[in-house]
């Protein structure tokens, strides 16, 4: 897995839109990528609320939102859609993205799901703290907590 200091890896992948977005959709703002398993899961479900949440603290922070997971967009914006979330979720149905960033599997039900994690980086790309094994409650407080902090 990647580890902070790290510049993020190059991506290219479309959002619950459809709209392509690339490391330099997110320059000069802070990005909290988290990796989320599964579209429409309970702790998932949680997680994407938590953050909708709390979006517009991250705004008032100068900081980005965005979900990843292995789930395709027509998933993606149904899950939007459904739970009315207002952050960003990435499609990397080919997991190109997920592989780069070395994230874990762990398997569940008989599935191989990719673990829980968040990367929290800087505007100038470099991944500052890694989070693994994600609880999804309370976590966006963390996060930005950790980030307030860094920006300090």
């Amino acid at each position: 897995m990647i580890d902070a200091a790290q510049k993020l890896p190059d991506f290219d992948l479309a959002n619950q839109d459809g709209q392509r977005r690339t490391n330099a959709s997110y320059a000069g703002k802070w990005l909290v990528l988290y990796v989320y398993p599964k579209d429409d899961t309970p702790g998932c479900t949680i997680q994407g609320k938590s953050f909708t949440a709390t979006k517009a603290d991250y705004d008032a922070a100068g900081a980005v939102v965005v979900g990843l997971s292995e789930d395709d967009v027509t998933s993606h914006k149904s899950f939007c859609d459904k739970f009315s979330f207002t952050i960003e979720l990435l499609a990397d149905p080919e997991a190109k993205l997920l592989t780069a960033l070395g994230v874990g599997k762990t398997e569940w039900k008989g599935t191989m799901y990719w673990d829980r994690t968040t990367f929290l980086v800087d505007p100038a790309g470099v991944v500052r703290k890694v989070y693994t094994k994600v609880d999804p409650n309370g976590h966006e407080k963390a996060v930005l907590d950790d980030m307030t902090k860094l920006k300090a």
